[in-house]
């Protein structure tokens, strides 16, 4: 057998992976057919808007889909057709953590990739590359490969890749641009490697030969667990050092500034923050913490669960400092909250620290005004309702407000408090809002975003994270 030669790719599933990542693929190779397929109909239809209003923000997705949507690339709710037609398949659904059962709270839901691999093997009538894109457990592809087989129609084969994205919302279509790597894992049969290489000829047609790292199936899983597990575990470790600076007068940034110089270091993700957020930290090391259990290695379930329970901390010690600078006591206070998705430059919203935040201060019976430029109203109330199941949405409407400027959010409030880092927020008219807040007015920076000098010399009371007041 030779490497099959890739002119028809189907992705199942059109969220925040598979949408953006092949929607690449379909602008970077013309001659290859791509279509995107979900039964979210709602989703697809925006995926095809005439306006280009698309279900998800990303920095420079219009631009793509504008030019390869209708040429070769296409949304669709036809699942089945899609299967069938494609050489190459992308399961790209949702792996949420599981919210019941064995596992809880811990273990990937793989029940959308089962239903997505048994539709597979029910319609293929034609020998496919089935590609693992979702962050998975370790050993999925195994799971995938036995319903495939044991699913099969006579002279149809099926080889399982697993290609883990490396995205960061925010800078996602620049990632898949110019990647640091595209990761192809492959059972280690002539088979496996053969269709390793169509992969990777696809890749090709952008990325350079030696960003296409070829390793086995079980090594490329573990590989995305753990890249995301590492990078949090780096976010965890600075914000540690953040409650230390507060306590001794030292300030974060010097110090994050003067070990990155250390070459063995490097610079990134030293950024201290109220915590990380997104769909994949958190979820990512609560399935390394399950699987390490499941292996019976304590120790080290024990290790990678303290980055999650550092960030949980790093949030609710923000929260806290916000109650202790005034006077002790929010209960009726009106505090703005600039932010609500989980990082800059994307409406995502999930894991975002301004949901804990707001949920404290819901507690504390304060009345809190939200502004954020992409989060939509409907997201806000549901991400809320969740957070504080113990009541009601009318209740939460009661002490929420959503506003659509941050300077509306700020007038008449005893406090603003910057959860995300949005370029906008530093640019604000701070003199403006400090004559429309009550006083003292604080500012409680969560992002090292604003510069707090300046806005002392306003007037304002400034707490920025990660830095002591001690001289």
């Amino acid at each position: 057998m030779a490497p099959v030669k890739v002119t028809k790719i189907c992705c199942i599933g059109a969220g925040y992976v598979g949408g953006p990542t092949c929607a690449v693929i379909a602008l970077k190779c013309p001659h290859i057919t791509v279509t995107i397929v979900d039964l979210n109909k709602a989703r697809v239809d925006a995926w095809n808007s005439p306006d280009f209003d698309l279900p998800i923000y990303e920095p420079g997705l219009v631009d793509v889909v504008k030019q390869a949507r209708g040429r070769n690339l296409f949304f669709s709710t036809d699942v089945d057709k899609g299967i069938r037609e494609a050489d190459l398949i992308f399961v790209s659904v949702n792996t949420p953590t599981k919210k019941s059962g064995v596992g809880a709270g811990f273990a990937a839901d793989l029940n959308y990739v089962e239903l997505a691999t048994r539709r597979i093997a029910a319609v293929a009538t034609s020998s496919k590359i089935v590609v693992e894109k979702s962050t998975v457990p370790c050993r999925t592809a195994e799971s995938m490969r036995t319903i495939l087989e044991a699913n099969s129609k006579p002279g149809t084969r099926f080889d399982i890749l697993s290609n883990p994205e490396f995205l960061a919302e925010g800078t996602a279509i620049a990632d898949l641009f110019k990647p640091d790597r595209v990761l192809i894992g492959s059972l280690q049969s002539q088979e496996g490697k053969d269709a390793c290489q169509s992969l990777a000829e696809v890749y090709g047609n952008w990325v350079p030969e030696e960003r296409v790292l070829t390793v086995g199936l079980w090594s490329s899983e573990l590989s995305k667990l753990a890249a995301n597990a590492m990078l949090a575990q780096r976010i965890s470790s600075i914000n540690a050092l953040s409650a230390i600076c507060e306590a001794t007068g030292a300030n974060i940034d010097e110090v994050a500034h003067a070990i990155g110089f250390d070459s063995r270091i490097g610079p990134k993700f030293l950024r201290a923050s109220v915590g990380f957020g997104g769909s994949c930290f958190q979820k990512d090391i609560l399935n390394l913490v399950y699987l390490s259990e499941s292996l019976h290695l304590p120790q080290v379930a024990a290790y990678w669960r303290q980055v999650v329970e550092m960030n949980e901390y790093q949030k609710s010690r923000f929260s806290k400092t916000v109650v202790d600078t005034l006077f002790n006591t929010i209960t009726g206070k009106h505090i703005a909250v600039l932010g609500f998705a989980f990082k800059a430059d994307t409406g995502d919203t999930r894991e975002s620290a301004s949901i804990s935040i707001i949920r404290d201060f819901l507690q504390e019976r304060a009345y809190v005004t939200i502004y954020d430029p992409k989060v939509e109203e409907a997201q806000i109330w549901q991400d809320l309702s969740e957070a504080a199941p113990n009541l009601t949405l009318e209740t939460i409407k009661k002490q929420v407000t959503i506003v659509h400027s941050a300077l509306e959010a700020c007038q008449q409030k005893e406090a603003v408090v910057i959860a995300t880092e949005w370029k906008e927020f530093r640019e604000i008219d701070w003199e403006t809002v400090y004559q429309n807040m009550s006083k003292p007015a604080f500012v409680f920076d969560g992002r090292l975003l604003v510069d707090a000098d300046k806005l002392r010399k306003i007037g304002f009371k400034v707490t920025t994270i990660g830095r002591g007041e001690r001289l």
